[in-house]
Parts: C-alpha cells; sequence; structure tokens
C-alpha cells in the first residue's frame, strides 16, 4: 500500500489522522468482527448476503487504516506557530470576501488528507487554496480553471 509519497499535515491535522487511526484499529475492527460473527451464525456462508457484505466492509475498512498509515508514515508536519503571517501559509485561516457573491468567508489551508469542507478546511492543492498561498491582505485572487477561465474572485481581508 505504500507510495513513499510525503504527506504535507498541519500538526492538528497530524494528530486527527493519529486518532482516526486508533479509531479505526480498535472500535472499527471490533464492529466489524462483530458482523461477521453475526453473519456467520445465519448459516451456509455461499449464499450468505450479510457475510458478504460484511467482509467488503471488512476489506474496506483494512484499506482505510493502511491509506493512514502509509499518510503518517509519510507526513511532513508544517509548523505554522513560526509562519510569517503577513500573507497566506499553509496552515492559516483566512478572511476573504467572494466578489461575485458579496459575502465574506473563512477558509483554512490544509493538506489534501485534512480537507473537510463542512468546516472550510481546504486543499493547499485546491484551486482555491493554491491562489490564495502567499497573498496578502487586500490583493485579489483569481480562481482559474485548468483552460485558464477564471471561476471566481476573492478579495483577502485578514489572515487569523
Amino acid at each position: 500500500m505504500s507510495n513513499e509519497k510525503s504527506v504535507t499535515l498541519t500538526k492538528q491535522g497530524f494528530k486527527e489522522l493519529q486518532e482516526k487511526l486508533e479509531y479505526l484499529k480498535n472500535e472499527g475492527r471490533t464492529e466489524i468482527a462483530e458482523k461477521l460473527k453475526l453473519a456467520r451464525s445465519y448459516g451456509d456462508l455461499s449464499e450468505n448476503s450479510e457475510y458478504d457484505e460484511a467482509k467488503n466492509e471488512q476489506a474496506r475498512l483494512e484499506t482505510k487504516i493502511a491509506d493512514l498509515e502509509d499518510a503518517i508514515k509519510n507526513a511532513v508536519i508544517v509548523d505554522v506557530d513560526n509562519a510569517d503571517k503577513s500573507e497566506v501559509y499553509f496552515g492559516a485561516t483566512v478572511k476573504v470576501w467572494d466578489i461575485e457573491f458579496e459575502e465574506e468567508l473563512e477558509y483554512t489551508v490544509v493538506g489534501s488528507k485534512e480537507v473537510d469542507p463542512k468546516n472550510n478546511k481546504i486543499s493547499s492543492d485546491s484551486p482555491l487554496g493554491r491562489a490564495l498561498i502567499g497573498k496578502k491582505p487586500g490583493e485579489i485572487v483569481k480562481v482559474i480553471d485548468s483552460k485558464g477561465e477564471v471561476l471566481s474572485e476573492f478579495k483577502v481581508m485578514e489572515i487569523l
């Protein structure tokens, strides 16, 4: 499973991956074992859809565990405590003004393994994340698609 590709993370993101891994290795595996035990109790395994589904779920869980172990092993943790806070940096939380929709938004620029749209955590590899890195308050950021067309524009308001 190892791809030896470094995974850039904040300290918080690294901690969250470790916690998720521990949860999956302990509670996750226990839950799957219970499902397998219950499915086996239904009898003939050759035509037991519950057993098949539990085995598939077990395979997905083990893949997630291997992916998390790989990410943790290859993690490069960025120390954002000493970052130059005069411009948007990896790990920064930034307030922007969406010019088209005329609304203030707040994003945290994180690594791809930390992305959480519900909590406004965007990847530094995303079009918006790439556009924000290195910008200073007052600058206009243009989010451009692969064809070079401007998708949206934001004004950097504040780096928190």
